[in-house]
């Protein structure tokens, strides 16, 4: 069977599939990075579980990938297929496409940058499927974004399209490691909330999960820190809508994992925003943490169903 190779690649775990021409999942893995031991046995554990893959698929499919995707986290020049530089993972210029291809027999290879290539399949196969505008943004660690237009995600001129986790939503306020005070997410991150709840209730090791469960309960004290990163979250959806007028906003991550708990609110705190604008559906991202393996495998696939595009260099970053 006709199939792609497909990895997405954290800061300390791997998630892989092989990837059928419908989008089907026909065999998924997970691995860690051993980041523990440095960038270059990084970059080993990658081609290692790749040629796993390779294998798998000759084994149990009756035949070698056609092509590989693969999508990293930092910066990432899309068109050379470099990964440029990863804070967590500890590497600088990292020539992937050209490693990959290499250790996989000569198939092409897509590089793309995480959460661009989570919004392409949100876009094309989840959430977003059939909106010809949307704005994917998953809130984690941070904050960042994807810009979707007519199945294709906008990177921008120098690469830094979507990076709405560093709008300013409170001019003056929190320090932000990129330079900024006030970002979008020093106030409605996963870790942003984790953090504010740790420090309401006295409990270092709360996290956003408990203040989601404390605000179903009633905490008055749990709906003031998550009201507070509602309203932030807001303010910047807003300024987004704005900008971009898409269709659909699409909220993933894992604060988007509470469910209605967040969704009810930010509705309601989007649509008191609005004045001109036009409301755009504000709906959960439907594919979970597959989202990355799967955009990595569309990556695959588009250079299977379009030989003949040459991508234009990018350098692509998320924090």
């Amino acid at each position: 069977m006709r199939h792609v190779i497909a990895l997405d690649v954290g800061g300390t775990g791997m998630k892989a599939a092989l990837v059928g021409s419908e989008g089907e999942l026909l065999h998924q893995a997970r691995r860690a990075t051993g980041r523990q031991r440095g960038p270059d046995a990084v970059v080993d554990a990658i081609l290692d579980f790749a040629a796993e893959l390779r294998a798998y698929g000759e084994h149990h499919l009756g035949e070698s990938a056609a092509a590989a995707g693969v999508a990293v986290p930092g910066i990432v020049d899309a068109g050379r297929g470099v990964a440029v530089y990863s804070a967590n993972l500890g590497w600088r210029d990292v020539p992937m496409r050209r490693l990959l291809g290499d250790r996989l027999g000569g198939v092409p290879v897509a590089l793309g940058h995480d959460v661009r290539t989570g919004g392409l399949a949100e876009g094309r196969i989840g959430a977003g499927q059939g909106a010809d505008r949307f704005l994917f943004v998953p809130l984690g660690t941070g904050i960042a974004g994807a810009i979707g237009i007519d199945g294709g995600v906008e990177a921008g001129a120098h690469g830094f399209a979507g990076e709405i986790g560093h709008v300013v939503v409170r001019p003056g306020g929190t320090p932000c490691p990129c330079g900024q005070h006030g970002c979008l997410e020093r106030y409605a991150s996963a870790a942003a909330v984790s953090q504010a709840w740790a420090e309401a209730c006295g409990d270092p090791a709360a996290d956003a999960a408990d203040c989601a469960k404390a605000v179903e309960s009633g905490d008055a004290r749990a709906r003031e820190v998550w009201q507070d990163a509602i309203d932030a979250l807001a303010d910047g959806l807003v300024t987004a809508l704005t900008l971009l007028d898409p269709r659909t906003l699409i909220i993933g991550g894992g604060l988007a994992e509470a469910g209605e708990t967040l969704f009810t609110p930010l509705r309601a705190a989007v649509e008191r925003r609005v004045t001109f604008q036009k409301l755009p559906s504000l709906v959960p991202a439907a594919l979970g943490d597959t989202a990355g393996c799967l955009g990595a495998g569309l990556l695959a696939w588009d250079l299977l169903n379009q030989p003949t595009t040459t991508s234009r260099p990018t350098s692509e970053v998320t924090t």
